[in-house]
């Protein structure tokens, strides 16, 4: 996979982040937190994030289950596991195609186009979930008033990133409820401006449409929709442990705002495993909490490494069992006409990292 601006970009932030999380530090308090802090607690925290891996696999047959149902959920969980692993080491969210093509190997009858829809509808539900979280955190009475990041309210960061959630929501539920009007008004501006592109855009709507379907069905939406809330809920409570095991006093609520403030940041570009925005991210939403800086990059580095590990070592196994190659995820992406690596629906799942 070639390395576009875009993920030199990232390279560079996530560099940039990385220095800022850690330059203030201490290493050798780093080191005697590390020393003090409660290793079974802390190991604890990274099996636990590993968990969130099988619900979002049993997560994502439900979303399939429109174009394919009932696949087997061993298929879901090591193309997931495959797709994570590669994140991890790989630039520019690349995991996210492999992680569709994964599926595709195994599992013929779900087309790419509409694997790669269905993670539209996977990070959707994150996103609205995430920040429905986060915002009942900002509820609880543990939750500092006035909390401010940089020179805004906490609450105007929130607030905006809630409006863009539901504008993309309105957007899909346009494909999802009109899609016929959405292809046609599609038709009209392509013959216009790109007339070569009409026929292959048309087909990646009518694929996309095809994987929102478990947008139609409300009984589909709501098991959807719990099995979001209980992954979240499950990622946060390793974030928690995680916290109790570097003696970090901080009330399980602000699991729930940290790990959206994380998720918030992974949408930007960034390198392989998402490094430095974790660090950058978990300083700036524990100080919301007063936890001192060193002891906040103490948790962060410690359980993001410890987490990071067991599902790239897992994803690393599934990739060389099933003999994936990248030039040829890249060839079934073009060949589908999915869009390229770097405009792959963004990902949350490292707030778990």
């Amino acid at each position: 996979m070639r390395l576009g601006w875009r993920e030199a970009a990232g390279i560079v932030l996530s560099a940039a982040l990385l220095w800022w999380a850690l330059h203030d530090v201490q290493w050798p308090e780093v080191w005697a937190h590390l020393q003090r802090s409660n290793l079974p607690l802390l190991l604890l925290s990274a099996v636990v994030a590993t968990s969130i891996f099988p619900l979002r696999a049993r997560r994502w047959r439900t979303i399939l289950d429109p174009v394919e149902p009932g696949v087997p959920l061993g298929k879901l969980w090591r193309a997931t596991a495959v797709g994570m692993m590669v994140n991890n080491v790989i630039p520019a969210r690349v995991g996210e195609l492999v992680r569709v093509y994964a599926l595709t190997r195994e599992a013929p009858r779900v087309t790419f186009s509409a694997g790669f829809a269905s993670l539209a509808v996977d990070r959707l539900f994150d996103a609205v979930v995430l920040f429905g979280l986060m915002l009942l955190s900002m509820f609880s009475p543990a939750f500092p008033r006035g909390a401010r990041i940089g020179n805004q309210q906490v609450t105007h960061w929130v607030g905006g990133a809630t409006l863009g959630i539901l504008a993309l929501l309105a957007m899909l539920y346009l494909i999802v409820v009109f899609p016929a009007r959405v292809i046609t008004l599609y038709e009209a501006f392509a013959r216009r401006v790109a007339p070569r592109y009409e026929e292959r855009g048309k087909s990646i709507l009518l694929a996309f449409a095809s994987g929102l379907g478990v947008l139609r069905r409300p009984a589909r939406f709501a098991s959807v929709l719990a099995w979001t809330v209980l992954h979240w809920l499950v990622n946060a409570a390793a974030f928690w442990i995680g916290f109790r095991a570097v003696g970090i006093d901080a009330p399980y609520s602000a699991a729930l705002f940290v790990q959206g403030l994380i998720a918030f940041g992974v949408a930007l570009p960034s390198a392989p495993g998402f490094w430095g925005i974790f660090e950058g991210a978990a300083k700036v939403g524990l100080a919301v909490y007063h936890v001192d800086p060193t002891r906040a990059v103490t948790w962060a580095i410690g359980y993001h490494l410890l987490s990071f590990i067991p599902i790239t070592v897992i994803g690393a196994f599934y990739f060389t069992r099933l003999g994936i190659h990248l030039k040829d995820v890249r060839r079934k992406a073009d060949d589908d006409g999915s869009a390229d690596e770097s405009d792959a629906p963004p990902t949350a799942e490292a707030a778990r990292a």
